[in-house]
């Protein structure tokens, strides 16, 4: 079994979580720039099995996908090309951010600590993994 891997997909920088490799718990895992995506993953794939992308899906309060897609869809076209055997699935990624820093808040990280955007990705990403876990 591998893992199932989670992506926050921003504009500058891109949020990863993790699965242990039984997929019960949902951990941060990296902050990476946007083009060394693809190397990145590559490398993390060389040295752990991952059988599944989750792909935070970005809606607006109306259901309908926002305007972040137009940068997602190009990444996931590369992805599914570089990665044509692990599975892909989207999930709704709204609240996240504001999950990420509540969950900050509540672990009594300091101002400074909370306005590191890295960190929020990574805690973003974690949370989409989370949301799929508890889908499933």
């Amino acid at each position: 079994m591998g893992r199932i891997l989670a992506i926050d997909y921003g504009q500058k920088r891109v949020g990863l979580a993790v699965t242990d490799p039984l997929q019960i718990a949902a951990n941060g895992l990296d902050t990476v720039a946007v083009h060394e995506l693809l190397d990145y993953l590559q490398k993390y794939i060389a040295r752990e099995p991952v059988e599944k992308f989750v792909i935070g899906l970005p809606k607006q309060m109306n259901g309908q996908e926002s305007g972040s897609m137009q940068y997602i869809r190009p990444f996931v076209i590369s992805l599914q090309r570089k990665f044509p055997d692990i599975e892909l699935v989207y999930v709704d990624e709204r609240f996240t951010s504001v999950l990420a820093h509540k969950t900050m808040l509540d672990a009594g990280l300091k101002r400074k600590d909370r306005q590191n955007k890295e960190l929020v990705d990574k805690i973003s990403a974690t949370i989409i993994l989370q949301s799929y876990l508890e889908s499933k």
